[in-house]
């Protein structure tokens, strides 16, 4: 296509935004010989993060930066976070731009979207689109069902709600994610201004200064309880640039475990199968256990048996977006906390279903809930019960995502296989099978299993693979040999002690450490010791018994 509209538009320059995900950058190149070929010159900006994630990385010495800390290190070294510039006033014109040449559809061996698609798609027959006005495609012109979610998008609408935000100075100032309510929902207790930075309809500096404004100017006042990084919004927009410069650094191993330097490897079930040639993760993977299968199908379908679980995992599936501590809740509980199921699993369904999905984030920050990477104090355990009660005690959250509970009592709606039967008549609900295949009206799963128990054998198993060290670059587990080290352990419970229930006050705390495995060093430490002031997300680490 790019030839052809070089040779009918008489282009001189191609300017585009730099983009450092895996993909792009290989897009990219493509796009920039062709334009070589062809005597136009390139020229690319940065634009999508605060600093650019390459200039990030020279200035880390070419490491990735697993801490908010080392990312802001780095970023005073590349220079201040540039102010946004205003728009243009006025283009030029640009002259004739005919598209009546030929169009030539690219062959495609594989399209990875067809299980999505109802109808043929019709989007792309020419350059100019359906209509030929070079509208964004719709989801029917792309053979898609329509959208389900309610949450609208556009420059538009973002400056709109930009403004609506800064207008509130004491919110934007004092703003800590970690406080923020998971079961708020119509409206919810976030900006949601996530998806606007994935699309390009905001600018992440324009909400960045907006921020780091209103923190002055709130101080300014005699103020004195601004919020800073990391549980800010400016530390919010630092924890995005802190992932895309690793993932820079990284390349594409960054969004695995295998080939990944920085990654822990922990033994998960359903591990992701490999492209021989690439070296890369595909989308399938291994099916080592039916059970674990079975669970992974009930998270995805959010019929877990946990409402809270459920009710989050409904509510991505419909509006594509989820509260940051909601997203830590699920991911916990497939990986580390209940499941021992592949975070790569998890990565992949996000990555299908939020409308906010940056692949240097979401694998990031599934490394985080794992305790693969960027944290690895694994004994802080959210809990699918206790944690949703601690903001919604009466459970609204759950009653609107999860209707066969609406009636039921907020004592046992987080724990409904609890209730005596005749509370379950009452509430007009039976808890009963799976949630999987034919569903009977009037029931609501089984929980998959006890919790506690799944908790504790979790515990043991991470324990384990974090004593024997291995990262996803080692020989060992490239070739398999890995299970050598972990065959005949025993279980090991003596640290259910200090297990907690997290509560998320602290949920944006990293730890960062190097330490020095089989003479490399790795990012990732081992887990803090429990001390006086130490413990679970909670700052009063009280014991929550589920």
């Amino acid at each position: 296509m790019f030839p052809k509209l070089f040779k009918a538009w008489n282009v001189t320059h191609l300017v585009f935004e730099k983009d450092t995900d895996t993909y792009a950058r290989e897009r990219d190149q493509e796009v920039m010989k062709a334009a070589r070929d062809a005597g136009v010159e390139v020229i690319t900006k940065y634009g999508r993060t605060l600093w650019d994630s390459d200039d990030v990385v020279k200035k880390h010495g070419g490491k990735p930066t697993m801490s908010i800390t080392q990312l802001q290190t780095a970023g005073h070294k590349v220079g201040p976070i540039p102010k946004p510039i205003p728009p243009p006033r006025s283009l030029p014109d640009p002259g004739d731009m005919p598209v009546d040449f030929e169009a030539t559809r690219p062959d495609s061996e594989v399209d990875v979207n067809a299980q999505w698609r109802e109808t043929e798609e019709k989007a792309y027959g020419s350059i100019a689109g359906p209509e030929g006005d070079f509208a964004i495609e719709t989801l029917q012109e792309l053979g898609y069902p329509a959208a389900t979610t309610p949450h609208r998008g556009g420059e538009t609408v973002a400056l709109k709600m930009l403004d609506k935000i800064v207008a509130d100075q004491p919110y934007m100032a004092t703003f800590r994610k970690p406080r923020t309510s998971p079961a708020a929902f119509e409206p919810q207790s976030t900006t949601l201004m996530s998806p606007f930075l994935h699309f390009g309809a905001l600018s992440v500096r324009q909400l960045y200064w907006a921020a780091q404004d209103a923190v002055v100017a709130y101080s300014k006042r005699g103020k004195k309880d601004a919020s800073s990084p990391p549980e800010s919004l400016t530390g919010q927009l630092l924890f995005r640039d802190m992932y895309f410069a690793a993932q820079a650094a990284t390349g594409a191993p960054f969004s695995q475990t295998a080939h990944n330097p920085h990654c822990r490897f922990i033994p998960w079930h359903l591990p992701s199968k490999l492209d021989p040639a690439t070296k890369l993760a595909t989308f399938e993977y291994e099916t080592d256990s039916a059970q674990a299968e079975r669970w992974f199908q009930r998270w995805k379908a959010g019929t877990t048996g946990f409402p809270w679980i459920d009710a989050l995992m409904r509510q991505l599936r419909v509006e594509g977006w989820i509260h940051h501590l909601g997203r830590h809740s699920v991911a916990c509980f497939l990986t580390r906390g209940g499941c021992y199921i592949d975070w790569e699993r998890g990565a992949d369904v996000f990555e299908e279903l939020l409308l906010d999905h940056e692949p240097a984030c979401n694998a990031g920050n599934w490394q985080w809930l794992s305790c693969t990477a960027f944290f690895s104090q694994y004994f802080r355990c959210y809990s699918p019960i206790s944690f949703g009660r601690k903001w919604d005690k009466n459970g609204d959250f759950i009653r609107r995502w999860v209707p066969e509970l609406k009636s039921m009592d907020a004592k046992y709606i987080y724990e409904p296989w609890t209730a005596p039967i005749s509370d379950q008549r009452k509430a007009g609900v039976s808890v009963q099978g799976d949630g999987l295949g034919a569903v009977r009206e009037g029931t609501y799963p089984k929980p998959m299993f006890d919790f506690s128990e799944r908790r504790r054998i979790c515990l043991a198993s991470m324990k384990q693979a974090y004593s024997i060290g291995l990262f996803g670059d080692d020989a060992r587990v490239l070739d398999g040999s890995w299970r050598d080290l972990f065959a005949g352990s025993k279980e090991d419970l003596d640290m259910m002690d200090r297990l907690d229930s997290d509560d998320g006050e602290n949920a944006d705390d990293g730890d960062h450490k190097e330490r020095v495995v089989a003479g490399k060093k790795h990012a990732s430490s081992t887990p803090a010791t429990k001390g006086p002031k130490q413990g679970t997300l909670d700052n009063h680490f009280k014991k929550q018994k589920t």
